[in-house]
């Protein structure tokens, strides 16, 4: 296959070729010796791309001399050469024209089928831990692929064993108990979690797998309980689409992750066809398993029942161990405490990949257990101490936009008393306030570990010393964070974290304004 370039002057013209060997015989020998190759009307000059040439046409003219130009597409190497009369673009890896006709190389044709599937499934732009996350992608997809299937299998034979009245019903309450009750729940989900997708993406997206996988198992109970299936399927119908709701609001935070060159929508096209081809691998793993056992209907009745523990574990494994890969650059509250609790620790800020490997995918009802919680909102008058609230309140002026305080919280079933600090923004507060005055906070937190301070608070909490201490920790720690909060501030930005703005739910948007009396 050639394309040919025809370059036919109106004039005569004069132009060096720098690239031209001086050795190079020609048949239009030059009138002087600067070189020059004068092009008439008679003269035509071809320039042709022959990207089906070989290595050994183009280097065994004794005409050809190489251009300092090479080209790399589609696992292919080409060099540009010139003839004498036009340019050729030539492989120079031995592989395709000619010389490739006569012989098979296997590992090149390896190398060249491993790139095209790259290309076909990778983006040409991302970050280093996508291919890990797509490895464990394909683990979670193939086998929660293979586990709906046998749930629908399980939910087929249950319409079939079921009672004959069942079906005009199953037939007229299906919308209103699957499907639409499940898309309700889906809006209300989405409605009231909605800052929680941003602020908690991990933990979030790990527990609405597990409910996802939890609804699977319920699907597999319906032939257990034919006479409730309507109420088993909307269940687990409902259970979905909460999960299907997650799915959808994460993906686009965790594409934009791995997306360097801000190709987004690059990033999502793949996921989709990797999604749809490693879910037809899952049907396939699904339908040779029912093909192995189709002579034995006892065992392949009770199969989904013997393969939900495995495949559901590998399935959550996989999710898991994918969230591990994925490194958000965006600052949340939990991910700013590990980032300035290592700055005070070390001096050292750590980059979004050692925040991940850090994060704790811990559920809600654990979050908080550990000593001297730090929770940003406003001061609840049930968690107060009552002299030293007061007090913090009073020392508030109109230059400050935060203050810092003690509180008082009941946690667990035996309502366990818990001392924590509180850190209340004020509305109009800039991202640099909320950094500032959280970083004050962890220097506080640091504090009260010691022993002196633990000796003091079981001591009592509420005494004049305990206040005269605490108003003096909290100016030594404000002139502190004064004096360190621009060095941090670079080191944050020149290690790739998004410091534009903090993504904060519901509660810790909260803000209080300020009234001079």
């Amino acid at each position: 296959m050639q394309s040919t370039l025809y370059y036919t002057p109106s004039n005569s013209l004069l132009f060096p070729l720098p690239w031209k060997s001086p050795k190079n015989p020609t048949s239009r020998t030059p009138k002087s010796s600067s070189n020059i190759l004068t092009l008439n009307n008679s003269l035509r000059t071809q320039i042709t791309y022959e990207l089906e040439g070989g290595v050994n046409d183009g280097l065994e003219s004794s005409n050809q001399t190489q251009l300092p130009v090479v080209i790399r597409r589609y696992g292919k190497v080409s060099r540009y050469f010139w003839n004498g009369n036009r340019v050729q673009l030539l492989s120079i890896d031995g592989f395709g024209g000619a010389g490739a006709s006569f012989c098979f190389n296997l590992d090149r044709v390896v190398e060249v089928s491993s790139l095209a599937v790259r290309n076909f499934f990778i983006p040409k732009q991302v970050s280093e831990n996508y291919m890990g996350y797509v490895k464990w992608k394909f683990l979670h997809r193939v086998f929660s692929s293979a586990l709906q299937v046998l749930a629908t299998q399980a939910m087929f034979r249950a319409i079939g064993i079921g009672y004959s009245r069942s079906l005009p019903s199953a037939a007229a309450l299906n919308w209103v108990l699957k499907d639409g009750l499940g898309r309700l729940s889906r809006c209300i989900y989405t409605a009231s979690l909605a800052s929680s997708f941003d602020t908690n993406l991990k933990r979030v997206r790990f527990s609405t797998s597990l409910l996802f996988t939890l609804s699977i198992g319920v699907e597999l109970l319906t032939p257990v309980f034919p006479q409730h299936f309507l109420l088993l399927a909307s269940l687990a119908n409902i259970a979905k689409q909460m999960s299907l709701a997650c799915y959808i609001a994460t993906s686009p935070a965790i594409h934009r992750s791995f997306a360097i060159a801000d190709n987004l929508a690059e990033v999502s096209a793949k996921s989709q066809i990797q999604s749809v081809c490693f879910d037809n691998l899952g049907l396939m793993l699904a339908a040779a398993l029912n093909m192995l056992l189709k002579n034995n209907q006892r065992l392949q009745v009770g199969l989904p029942f013997i393969v939900y523990p495995f495949f559901s574990a590998i399935d959550l494994f996989g999710i898991y161990q994918g969230l591990k890969h994925v490194h958000l650059q965006t600052l949340t509250k939990d991910r700013l405490e590990i980032i300035l609790d290592t700055w005070i620790a070390i001096r050292h800020v750590p980059s979004p990949e050692e925040v991940s490997k850090g994060e704790d995918f811990n559920f809600m009802w654990t979050k908080g257990k550990e000593p001297w919680h730090i929770r940003i909102g406003c001061l609840n008058p049930k968690g107060q101490l009552p002299k030293l609230s007061m007090m913090a309140m009073q020392s508030v002026g109109d230059e400050d936009f935060y203050f810092i305080c003690m509180e008082i919280f009941y946690q667990g079933l035996e309502r366990t008393r818990e001392q924590g600090i509180l850190l209340c923004l004020r509305e109009g507060a800039c991202t640099a306030d909320v950094i500032m005055g959280l970083l004050q906070a962890c220097y506080v937190r640091k504090t009260l570990h010691s022993s002196r301070w633990e000796s003091m608070m079981k001591a009592s909490d509420s005494s004049d010393l305990v206040l005269k201490e605490w108003f003096k920790l909290i100016e030594d720690s404000k002139q502190c964070i004064q004096r360190e909060f621009g060095p941090l501030n670079e080191q944050m930005a020149a290690v790739g974290w998004a410091i534009k703005n903090i993504l904060l739910n519901t509660e810790e948007q909260a803000r209080y304004s300020y009234i001079d009396d």
